[in-house]
């Protein structure tokens, strides 16, 4: 039986065990791992995956921190196409909106890019390499970490990631700010390193990580209410038919919620085997039910069936 003694490891916040203080109690999700195998061309690897998607065709997109940082698979896990060479710093949340483009966040080089479904760059915000405040005569961000997509096309950039103010940006479809809130601290509205966000039935909810909360608002940033949890909120993910699921990053759950933010079931434990996270960073799943997690620490793909 696996013990359950924690062992910190080098990287701050990483647990090589089960930490039942960082972790909820829920019923089993009714999921199992198997492995991702993914087929990929003789002499190229896989990054560290940060965010995973499916887009309209079925196929899944890995945003990964290696060489071909956008890689795209069929259904089968089979290689088609690798882009975005030499286009980020540090590839962090990706997104793909209702028209089908592809939304990414460089969370180091302080850019978002929206691209259409051929990998073709349509905008990008904010200025690479570049770290500042957004206004409308700077036009720059800091550390921006995920993407939502609102009413009329607005699109809800979370950013603050690490040493940047926390904050969510609303903006139109040309990229005009139309509103912004939030700043470093722990009260409502206030943020430490924000990190997932999603708009749900008209409100803006944002993983709120290191106050262990999902914090939620109106479309305009008005506070309305928050769910805390035990361990650090990573991404928030929302299911075609309409579930709520948390991957909760350290204590390498993943954890669905009923809503009012109650863990309902979840599966996952931190730890090195099969199943079993560094990080669970942002997830994401197939039509037929697939879980798909990707791990920054262990710089794995992981792949989840229903039992």
């Amino acid at each position: 039986m696996r013990t359950l003694l924690l062992v910190l490891l080098q990287v701050s916040g990483v647990l090589s065990g089960p930490d039942p203080a960082q972790m909820e109690s829920a019923p089993d999700l009714g999921y199992k791992p198997v492995p991702a195998n993914l087929v990929l061309p003789d002499g190229m690897k896989l990054g560290a995956p940060s965010s995973v998607v499916f887009d309209r065709s079925g196929h899944m997109l890995v945003f990964n921190r290696g060489e071909h940082p956008l890689m795209e698979l069929d259904a089968q896990g089979t290689f088609v196409r690798a882009f975005g060479e030499g286009q980020y710093v540090r590839p962090h949340g990706m997104r793909i909106d209702p028209d089908g483009n592809i939304w990414t966040t460089d969370v180091n080089g302080h850019t978002v890019t929206k691209m259409n479904a051929k990998g073709e760059v349509l905008m990008t915000l904010g200025t690479r390499g570049q770290a500042g405040r957004w206004n409308e005569t700077t036009h720059l961000m800091q550390e921006p970490a995920d993407i939502a997509f609102g009413p009329g096309g607005d699109v809800f950039i979370v950013e603050g990631h690490g040493r940047g103010e926390g904050r969510v940006l609303r903006v139109d479809k040309t990229g005009k700010l139309v509103a912004t809130w939030g700043s470093t601290g722990k009260g409502p509205g206030q943020f430490d390193q924000p990190h997932s966000i999603l708009v749900r039935n008209g409100q803006v909810l944002v993983a709120d990580r290191e106050n262990r909360r999902v914090q939620i608002f109106d479309l305009n940033g008005t506070y309305i209410s928050e769910w805390k949890f035990a361990g650090l909120p990573c991404g928030l993910f929302l299911a075609p038919n309409g579930d709520l699921y948390l991957a909760s990053g350290f204590a390498g759950q993943i954890l669905k919620l009923d809503s009012t933010g109650k863990a309902v079931a979840m599966m996952g434990q931190p730890g090195k085997g099969l199943g079993e996270f560094g990080e669970a960073h942002y997830m994401t799943m197939t039509p037929a039910g697939d879980i798909y997690v990707a791990d920054t620490v262990n710089a794995v793909l992981h792949k989840f069936v229903k039992k």
